[in-house]
């Protein structure tokens, strides 16, 4: 079965590197549509990892050493955003499987995530693939308590901003004095929720 990659490719799409694009290991949903929170609107966010070429991987074997001569080819992660077809919007993230590996032993949220989204997410996933996530519990270590703390109190943050926007924004159209507190600013909305069912 042909990964998001690879069909995005053969539409003409995307343009990735070349070794990613019959190359994906592993390919899943994550974000809003993962958690089953998502809009009409929202777009579909991709994770997964592929495996470049061995000299990409392994730059000594064509005889480079690091810091003498031209660079040779690097790859770390392919990202492409916004990337319309006619049902769906898509955001992808392809990782090298090296940088993959490295971010899941920091514990980085997003990519322990991956690992861990239900099967109904999984959208390609080859034997390598299923071998790295029957292993997905090997990841994890006593590290990963402050980075989820970090990231949980950074998504409630902007969670936090988020709302303040938008009581601005009704303020706004409402005509409401955005002096107010948050909490005084809820309570004029519902006198006037209770105001408007009154007269009717």
């Amino acid at each position: 079965m042909a990964s998001i990659v690879e069909k995005l490719w053969k539409q003409n799409l995307i343009s990735p590197p070349k070794h990613m694009k019959r190359n994906i290991q592993y390919e899943v949903i994550m974000g809003s549509i993962a958690y089953g929170c998502n809009e009409d609107n929202s777009d579909m966010d991709i994770y997964g990892f592929s495996i470049p070429y061995k000299n990409i991987i392994f730059p000594h074997l064509t005889g480079h050493i690091q810091g003498f001569g031209t660079h040779p080819p690097k790859f770390e992660q392919y990202s492409e955003h916004h990337i319309k077809t006619e049902n769906v919007e898509y955001d992808l993230s392809i990782y090298n499987i090296i940088k993959y590996f490295q971010l899941i032993m920091e514990n980085n949220p997003n990519m322990i995530d991956s690992l861990f989204v239900p099967q109904r997410c999984i959208l390609h996933c080859t034997n390598i693939g299923n071998h790295v996530r029957e292993h997905r519990k090997s990841f994890l270590h006593k590290g990963c308590w402050p980075k989820f703390k970090g990231y949980s109190f950074s998504s409630l943050n902007k969670m936090k901003n988020k709302n303040i926007f938008k009581y601005f924004k009704f303020c706004e159209e409402h005509e409401i004095d955005i002096d107010l507190s948050i909490e005084e600013i809820e309570n004029e909305i519902k006198r006037r929720k209770n105001k408007s069912i009154n007269r009717k």
